[in-house]
């Protein structure tokens, strides 16, 4: 599996100062929208872990792997080759063998199945590997659900982001129907409990706080004050 490399300025750091940001929660928390955004005040790199995951799950969609055979799986994940391509504008392209499938991977049928792909130790275990080489250079926003906990353990600021269920639900409705997917907001609410169900109760890597992260609730923060929260961590030197 291929990884491209990032092109990007680091403004107001030395090589020697930049500290890496890792951004967890659960589905629906907003991580992407936070993460892209101090990326962008900072100009630091964005890198949405989530992409990589959605890429693999698509794969296996179309493939029609059967999603509780973790050796196909963590053989199918190994042989794909999945592009992150970051845009001038904090944007990413995500390309599996070549093709672009940054619009595919967020329809819902690859949000209900992508956590059980998630979950698989090989999948993981190899998807885990490239971020950190992605991040070795300092001065990324990595957001998932293993950042702080797993993949970075010791990047300088760690935050869990999170929100009512009810609230992420929401958001992501919103989301889904700026796309052209409508799905009823109790539907939606189950959906979103299902994968926190499932990304906390894996054997691998759960969905978890790191000890010394900060944890924000988001349900009643506008996007620019939870931004505003880390940026002045970044800047109090964490």
């Amino acid at each position: 599996m291929a990884i491209t490399s990032f092109c990007h300025r680091f403004m107001g750091y030395s090589m020697n100062l930049k500290p890496n940001i890792a951004i967890d929660g659960p589905a629906g928390a907003g991580k992407s929208t936070v993460a892209k955004m101090v990326a962008k005040k900072l100009g630091f790199l964005y890198i949405d872990t989530g992409a990589m995951y959605r890429a693999v799950t698509l794969k296996a969609y179309r493939d029609g792997v059967n999603l509780d055979d973790t050796k196909a799986l963590g053989e199918m994940a190994a042989a794909a080759s999945v592009e992150l391509v970051a845009g001038h504008d904090q944007s990413t392209k995500v390309f599996l063998n070549g093709e672009d499938v940054t619009e595919e991977i967020r329809s819902p049928d690859i949000s209900r199945l992508v956590s059980l792909v998630a979950r698989v130790p090989e999948v993981r275990k190899r998807l885990a590997e490239l971020q950190r080489a992605m991040a070795k250079q300092g001065g990324v926003v990595m957001e998932g659900r293993d950042i702080g906990t797993v993949v970075l353990p010791d990047a300088r600021i760690k935050i869990f982001l999170t929100a009512l269920p009810e609230e992420r639900a929401r958001r992501r409705r919103i989301e889904l129907a700026a796309k052209g997917y409508y799905i009823n907001q109790r539907q939606m609410e189950k959906e979103i409990l299902e994968r926190d169900r499932i990304d906390t109760s894996r054997e691998t890597d759960p969905l978890v706080s790191a000890p010394d992260a900060e944890i924000i609730d988001n349900s009643s923060y506008s996007v620019e004050e939870v931004v505003g929260i880390i940026i002045n961590r970044v800047l109090a030197g964490g």
